[in-house]
């Protein structure tokens, strides 16, 4: 009986000696993205058909939230994001079923252009100032592309930004794509405030923040490593619809 009780107690043990180092690996700061672009004529039935989809295949890790995206080179297009998850739970997730598949084949797919993109993309804690979990309703997101082999001075670019952004209020969550095309780093402005946000007067001018925390002249410095160490950045608006999204 004492050979059994301590047996137990060393397996207990050990359990609890391993658990911190199993959730290392098992952290959820990862999300997928995809775009979609319906047939101008087909907008009602790819909304119906997506939906359903979505509320049937998409819970837990898989959870979708959908934007519709209202300004930029993609305006008219859907952004589907999944997640947050893990990459252990991609490798767990397996292939999905015949009859998923399927559903998006015959009910959705039927409705969409040839266009459309995706990837997968890590979020950086160090970099934002919201939690990766704080969503908001309407979005900014800036794709910024460094130059080849300039990755760390962007990181050293958006480290700088990212004080001017906590002395101003701004809520950006920062994201790098993974084994999905060019290195991009996505900055994502949730507004918690709404589009408001964004009007003359609603906060300080940018660079009058930035000098307040870097100093003055530092926004020349600013713009100058822009241009040295960045390869191009774009921006939209994207609106969730809740309405297409998992519950």
């Amino acid at each position: 009986m004492k050979q059994k009780l301590v047996a137990k107690l060393s397996t207990y043990l050990l359990l609890i000696v391993l658990l911190p180092f199993a959730g290392i690996g098992q952290t959820k700061n990862v999300i997928s993205t995809h775009r979609v672009f319906p047939k101008i004529d087909k907008i009602t039935e790819f909304e119906k058909a997506v939906a359903n989809h979505a509320q049937k295949y998409h819970s837990g890790d898989h959870h979708w939230r959908v934007f519709a995206i209202q300004s930029g080179p993609d305006i008219g297009g859907y952004h589907i994001t999944e997640g947050p998850k893990s990459w252990e739970s991609e490798d767990a997730r397996g292939d999905i079923s015949p009859e998923h598949q399927n559903d998006w084949n015959k009910n959705v797919a039927i409705y969409l252009t040839d266009k459309q993109s995706g990837g997968y993309s890590v979020y950086q804690e160090n970099l934002s100032t919201i939690a990766l979990g704080d969503f908001s309703d309407k979005i900014q997101i800036n794709h910024v592309y460094p130059k080849m082999g300039q990755n760390d001075n962007v990181v050293a670019i958006i480290k700088k930004v990212k004080k001017a952004w906590e002395a101003s209020g701004v809520t950006v969550a920062v994201y790098i794509s993974s084994a999905s095309g060019p290195t991009q780093y996505t900055l994502v402005t949730r507004y918690k405030q709404g589009l408001k946000e964004r009007a003359v007067g609603f906060r300080k001018p940018f660079k009058e923040v930035y000098e307040s925390v870097h100093g003055e002249g530092s926004y020349d410095q600013y713009l100058k490593d822009i241009a040295e160490y960045t390869q191009e950045s774009w921006s939209e608006l994207l609106f969730l619809r809740k309405d297409l999204s998992s519950k």
